[in-house]
């Protein structure tokens, strides 16, 4: 006979720049206590996540209970040995993670496995339709679901209904070769493959693809750009003070449709994409007047099956925590 864990859970999204925690404490709805820690200031997540105790042990005083469970959702693959963070320095032996934080249990999940889980559990104020689909109903969503995230990387996953539950389908997406659409987009990635062998989708269309993005945009446009960070991109571009920055944009936001259709043809995710990350919620309502939409549906033969489909974007920031959560949930001793 199976059991589940006991609480009180410990449970985290770990990026390339930053590391949120979160608690579920015994009889808890939903994960409270977050507080987020930069990736640099840790030498690995065990000492993030002992800085996080230790500062939640001090607020709570004496309702404080150790942790008996937790669930760490990596930018990176996950197999049976090793973790090495993408995006970032650290890595990490979950066994050994476990121990030091003295843990029943640790699973160790992919975020967008963890970001998959959650999709199925989001309420309506937790989301805005991207185009003019409204938000699925509950029956509609009875069908596979992918998820795309723009942050420091690019991740993808999906989530499959079945007999006995929803499964999540982890993958390494972003990774995948990135496909032009018109030929301003084959020039940009003839400009980025001079210094790249392999253009991947996350090469051009996340935090560290950005400044690789306006490089290529300004070489495509015959401009000397200087060297920018993606911030200061999203911001120049936003305020239309630089050409080359708010063309940028326009490339991102269309590119992004593109992939965010052919996953949708891929995985056959006809109760939605839902778009996560921390970059598109920047952009606001250039996002919403981008041709990514268009672009989602620009699939030559297949334009109507992609029409179907709703784009939604995620507006709460800590989902992956609750996809967390629902990993634990799930998981029986």
């Amino acid at each position: 006979m199976t059991a589940r864990l006991l609480r009180p859970w410990l449970v985290a999204d770990i990026g390339g720049t930053n590391a949120r925690f979160g608690w579920l404490a015994p009889g808890a709805s939903r994960v409270d206590h977050v507080h987020t820690l930069p990736t640099a200031d840790h030498d690995g997540p065990a000492s993030a996540a002992q800085a996080y105790l230790a500062r939640l042990a001090q607020q709570l005083g004496s309702a404080y209970l150790p942790p008996r469970a937790g669930a760490f959702a990596v930018a990176t693959a996950v197999g049976d040995g090793w973790v090495s963070l993408t995006n970032s320095g650290w890595r990490f032996l979950p066994s050994a993670t476990r121990d030091t934080l003295a843990l029943d249990t640790l699973l160790v999940l992919n975020d967008f496995e963890a970001l998959a889980l959650a999709l199925p559990h989001l309420a309506r104020d937790q989301l805005q339709p991207i185009g003019d689909m409204p938000v699925p109903s509950a029956s509609r969503a009875r069908a596979t679901l992918a998820v795309i995230g723009p942050g420091t990387g690019l991740g993808v996953a999906g989530i499959v209904p079945t007999a006995h539950g929803w499964v999540a389908v982890p993958g390494e997406g972003g990774h995948a070769t990135l496909a032009p659409a018109d030929d301003f987009e084959s020039a940009l990635l003839a400009a980025a493959r001079r210094g790249f062998a392999h253009v991947s989708a996350e090469r051009l269309l996340s935090g560290i693809g950005l400044p690789v993005l306006h490089q290529a945009v300004a070489a495509v446009l015959g401009n000397t750009a200087p060297t920018l960070a993606a911030e200061d991109i999203v911001l120049l571009g936003l305020s239309r003070q630089d050409e080359v920055c708010s063309r940028t944009l326009d490339a991102f936001c269309a590119l992004l449709g593109g992939f965010a259709g052919s996953v949708a043809l891929m995985l056959g995710a006809r109760g939605g994409v839902y778009i996560g990350g921390g970059i598109v919620p920047r952009l606001g309502e250039r996002f919403f007047a981008s041709e990514f939409r268009q672009r989602f549906e620009a699939k030559g033969r297949f334009n109507g099956y992609l029409s179907d489909i709703p784009t939604l974007l995620i507006t709460d920031t800590l989902v992956a925590l609750g996809g967390a959560a629902q990993a634990l949930e799930a998981h029986r001793v």
